[in-house]
């Protein structure tokens, strides 16, 4: 399908798209792992340890779903090896409609979780300098947090890439360290009960990864920015396996151990889980400290790709007029200046608001919809290609694949929408609004197209 173009009056000359692709297979594994390992592995155990083990259960199934949904977007990237993937399945198969709210869905949840993200940094910057809780000062934090990773972005790719790889360095090898050596001081008296919930199995397991969604956000890193990888086509499959498979190693080693080493009734009241393990290793408390840094430079640099992403999707979307124009402008380092701008400008505004109306705000209610508008896309992309496989098209479906091909389509798409469905009433409530909150700006975009130019999908 050709996507309709606008007229010259309601989008302006843009800036062609960059022919260099400086993220390799080791960039783009690290964008991944980057994306995926955020603030969120230092405090899941901790999280989880209600529900009891069983919550490791989740893990290996939310750690199956995420590799098929690498597996997933690996395929669709051969079809559509551009940058904003997310946003260009949909399009391709549905049409401009399905683009635009996988698009906006998707920019809802990158610029939340980036404030999100952000404020995260500050309670471990607390363990090295002790903020007092003064809110001026953790605002502060917070927003150099986010400006930083920002200020990294509007420096180039290459820039971003390089950080990626140095700031998934810090954080994998510590993380992998405490989860490998950690095994050899694991005490099985320290589990406790399999399920603690008082409920059912399957229940507990539904409430536990409903809690670890989030963690897994980003297997899609590759895919939004195919176009600014080398050799697409091949690297977005295998950099978006490889990534999530070691990120879900460390995942579930780093939890064991956890779960191994503190004792339960400690370890659901626990506020730094892995530091509390550290310590229970060496028998000292330097671990606060260490893990403290550790968080602070794995945080640092999953902004820095999700910053990325959430410049790269609409960006996308803007170049077929699915989106304003400014998002389709990109500076001199082949970013999108504009959206790195937006979403550092509406993750400012969250972190204001969460320092000056106190923790029970509506931006921790914002932070539950992120897994909600990340599945959408997730949703639509599966279907697009199961829509592509219904078809039989011969240019667009290999017969000796076909069968593999159907079975992780149809698994994405009924993992999407368990995600949706274990998000829970409030979360799919607020995130169904913030979509249609969208619905205005697709008419005002498609209004302003000249009749003469629309086309029919192809």
């Amino acid at each position: 399908m050709t996507s309709p173009s606008p007229t010259e009056t309601t989008r302006p000359e843009l800036s062609p798209a960059p022919r260099r692709r400086p993220f390799g297979l080791a960039a783009a594994t690290a964008l991944v792992m980057g994306n995926i390992i955020g603030g969120g592995i230092f405090a899941l155990p901790a999280a989880v340890a209600p529900y009891g083990t069983v919550s490791l259960l989740a893990f290996l199934v939310l750690s199956v779903a995420a590799v098929l949904l690498a597996l997933l977007f690996g395929r669709l990237a051969r079809r559509s090896p551009v940058t904003g993937g997310l946003y260009v399945y949909p399009r391709d198969a549905f049409g401009p409609f399905a683009g635009f709210l996988s698009a906006w869905s998707y920019w809802t949840m990158c610029w939340v979780s980036i404030a999100a993200l952000a404020v995260a940094v500050v309670g471990y910057v607390d363990v090295l300098v002790p903020l007092h809780g003064n809110h001026l000062a953790e605002g502060l934090v917070a927003l150099a947090a986010l400006w930083l990773p920002a200020a990294a972005n509007f420096a180039g790719t290459r820039w971003v890439g390089a950080v990626q790889i140095v700031s998934t360095v810090l954080k994998f090898v510590p993380l992998l360290l405490v989860a490998t050596a950690g095994l050899f001081f694991v005490d099985t008296d320290n589990f406790g009960p399999f399920n603690a919930s008082g409920g059912s199995v399957p229940g507990a397991v539904a409430a536990s990864a409903a809690l670890l969604l989030y963690s897994f956000l980003g297997v899609e890193s590759a895919a939004v920015s195919a176009g600014e990888v080398a050799d697409p086509e091949r690297t977005v499959g295998r950099a978006s396996v490889l990534g999530t498979l070691a990120s879900a190693l460390v995942y579930l080693l780093g939890t064991v151990a956890v779960f191994g080493l503190v004792p339960h009734d400690r370890l659901v009241h626990s506020g730094a889980p892995f530091a509390d393990a550290v310590n229970a290793m060496t028998g000292g408390h330097w671990g606060g400290t260490a893990i403290a840094l550790v968080a602070v430079a794995s945080i640092t640099g999953c902004l820095n790709g999700w910053i990325l992403l959430a410049a790269q999707m609409p960006y996308a979307a803007a170049r077929d007029g699915l989106f304003p124009v400014p998002f389709a402008r990109t500076g001199k380092g082949g970013v999108p200046g504009f959206g790195v701008w937006a979403c550092a400008v509406l993750g400012t505004v969250l972190i204001a608001l969460n320092y000056t109306a106190g923790p029970d705000t509506t931006f921790r209610v914002l932070v539950l919809v992120t897994t909600f508008t990340g599945c959408v896309p997730y949703l639509l992309s599966a279907a697009a290609q199961l829509y592509w496989l219904a078809r039989g098209s011969r240019e667009r479906v290999r017969p000796a694949g076909l069968t593999r091909d159907l079975i992780v389509a149809a698994l994405s798409f009924a993992f999407s929408f368990w995600l949706i469905a274990g998000a829970g009433y409030a979360a799919v409530y607020q995130g169904v609004l913030f979509l249609f909150a969208g619905i205005p700006v697709y008419v005002w975009l498609r209004g302003r197209r000249d009749p003469a130019t629309e086309q029919e999908p192809a």
